[in-house]
């Protein structure tokens, strides 16, 4: 019986920490059938059928990450193999990107013909990989399918919808999503709640982060170009901060009253530590901001963070200010409180109201002053929605594989 065949892809930062553990967990799929155990006293749940088929797997990188130093440094730190095929997109437009990504995704795919194509989480390469992928006729599997954040404002929303819409196989984080799937008319035969797959990175790096020092993780890290700085030896409590988003960043009357209220207010009370993003140092520049924030004693700027950095950061702080998806997702688990910087989220399983950790307050002073002091005096405690239990790539790889006819294929 020949391999399944999987070409996964990836093609930004978010991505990388999602096909981490479904790589892992082909690799012990494998090894399963490498070593199967003996009939004579393996648990029927342990015992392998013999028509499932080993999987050969193909990882391709568009290359749209902005940084390919730290697309390199993710991939390492992740134990991600090295990429079977670079399309090197770069930076762009969205229309750019997108483009560029179909036109030279579609060559890989008739160069390797594979029987699945997987996609993770919402950047342009998923949009792009989902329509190459059904002209070919090939079959398409969306991990992290049914996020809605019914924004389309959001350039991700459309990702989402297009790839959802074409996607053979939805394998879904939640079941909120997969209610979402389902009043858009997705039949329940293509759904497949199998958990949260940024959790089982989480766990399985968790130890680590949280053995490194905090003192060094900054001074490894200070922004580049910036003055050399004394760096505590104990922090007595911090806030952390990431920005990115245009709705937050590029408009002076937004970005503005943000910065003052981080300089006037939270790093008056606390230590503030900001891993800044090219966009917003960009409009820090731009608007005379970045002056203020460095010169203050209490702020911290920081080059963007690889990823157990990023994580020691998120499980020390006392609150995390953030307009990014993921975040909410680690502090849910994790218990940290999460001021959520947009008017709307696609994760609405992480809010309070649904038991999380996060808050959404948009980019309104008032309701960040509110929440912040909220979160000062009760914080939030770990909450973890059912199947982010760090188990999730092995359900994505039991929903592949029956689905793909294992039972029905011909050898």
């Amino acid at each position: 019986m020949p391999p399944l065949k999987l070409l996964s892809v990836v093609g930004a930062r978010p991505n990388f920490m999602k096909i981490a553990p479904f790589i892992r967990a082909i690799n012990d799929h494998n090894l399963k059938l490498a070593i199967p155990p003996r009939r004579d006293f393996a648990p029927l749940s342990l015992q392998i059928a013999p028509q499932v088929r080993k999987i050969e797997h193909l990882l391709v990188h568009t290359g749209q990450h902005y940084d390919l130093r730290m697309s390199d440094a993710f991939f390492s730190a992740l134990n991600i193999p090295a990429p079977d095929i670079n399309l090197e997109i770069g930076s762009g437009t969205h229309a750019e990107q997108v483009g560029q990504t179909m036109i030279a995704f579609e060559k890989v795919l008739k160069e390797h013909k594979p029987d699945w194509v997987i996609l993770v989480g919402d950047v342009n390469a998923t949009l792009a990989c989902s329509v190459t992928a059904k002209k070919e006729h090939i079959r398409v599997c969306h991990i992290e399918a049914g996020l809605r954040s019914n924004d389309l404002d959001m350039p991700e929303e459309i990702n989402r919808l297009v790839t959802d819409r074409l996607a053979d196989l939805l394998l879904t984080p939640d079941e909120i999503s997969s209610e979402n799937l389902r009043r858009e008319g997705v039949p329940e035969s293509k759904i497949s709640f199998v958990g949260n797959i940024m959790i089982d990175t989480l766990e399985e790096h968790r130890s680590k982060a949280s053995e490194m020092s905090l003192k060094s993780v900054i001074e490894n890290n200070l922004l580049s170009g910036t003055p050399p700085r004394t760096i505590p030896h104990v922090f007595d409590g911090y806030i952390s901060l990431t920005l990115h988003r245009p709705s937050n960043v590029d408009e002076r009357s937004t970005f503005e009253p943000l910065v003052r209220f981080l300089v006037e207010e939270v790093a008056s009370d606390f230590q503030l530590i900001w891993p800044v993003h090219p966009r917003a140092m960009k409009q820090l520049r731009r608007f005379d901001l970045f002056q203020l924030v460095q010169d203050h004693p209490r702020i911290f700027l920081l080059d963007p963070l690889g990823y157990h950095e990023m994580l020691r950061l998120t499980m020390g702080s006392r609150i995390m200010l953030t307009d990014s998806g993921g975040l909410q997702e680690e502090c849910c688990v994790l218990g940290v409180p999460c001021l959520t910087m947009r008017w709307n989220t696609e994760r609405p399983v992480t809010l309070k109201a649904h038991g999380g950790a996060s808050v959404l307050v948009g980019n309104d002073i008032g309701l960040i002053q509110k929440a912040y002091h909220d979160a000062i005096s009760s914080p939030a405690a770990p909450s973890r929605p059912p199947l982010w239990d760090g188990h999730t790539a092995e359900r994505c790889i039991q929903a592949i594989v029956e689905y793909g006819g294992i039972k029905g294929d011909e050898a």
